[in-house]
């Protein structure tokens, strides 16, 4: 699939795509606050805390906002970039303890989002 010309309409097929990604993103990092504070988690640290398995799922669930990134027309330097964004993760986040401090504030899922959407927005500009 290709992102839409600027004057082209937008296929709801697509729009549901990115909403998907746009939850899931949120869910696994912003998706609770402390209590008293700013900060933010999601289900990423959560399921940090599950030694291996947890791991394991958060990972997946990065990957999958990777592979519908690619899908919706991501060029490859994105998807390299966004890649890279899920194995700092993976790796850091795979510490015991320290990792579930790393992931509450990195927030992988969120940045790859955040970088797919204004490559879209470029794209649409023109």
């Amino acid at each position: 699939m290709q992102v839409p010309a600027g004057n082209e309409p937008t296929p709801v097929e697509y729009l549901r795509s990115l909403d998907g990604i746009d939850r899931l993103a949120e869910s696994l990092d912003c998706q609770f606050r402390l209590p008293f504070t700013k900060i933010r988690f999601g289900w990423d640290p959560v399921l940090g805390l599950i030694p291996i398995a947890g791991d394991l799922v958060s990972a997946a669930l990065a990957i999958r906002i990777v592979v519908v990134a690619r899908r919706l027309g991501a060029p490859g330097p994105l998807v390299r970039r966004m890649a890279y964004n899920v194995a700092i993760d993976v790796v850091f986040g795979a510490i015991p303890l320290a990792g579930t401090v790393f992931d509450i504030f990195f927030r992988a899922n969120l940045q790859n989002v955040h970088l797919l959407m204004n490559d879209i927005r470029s794209k649409r500009v023109r």
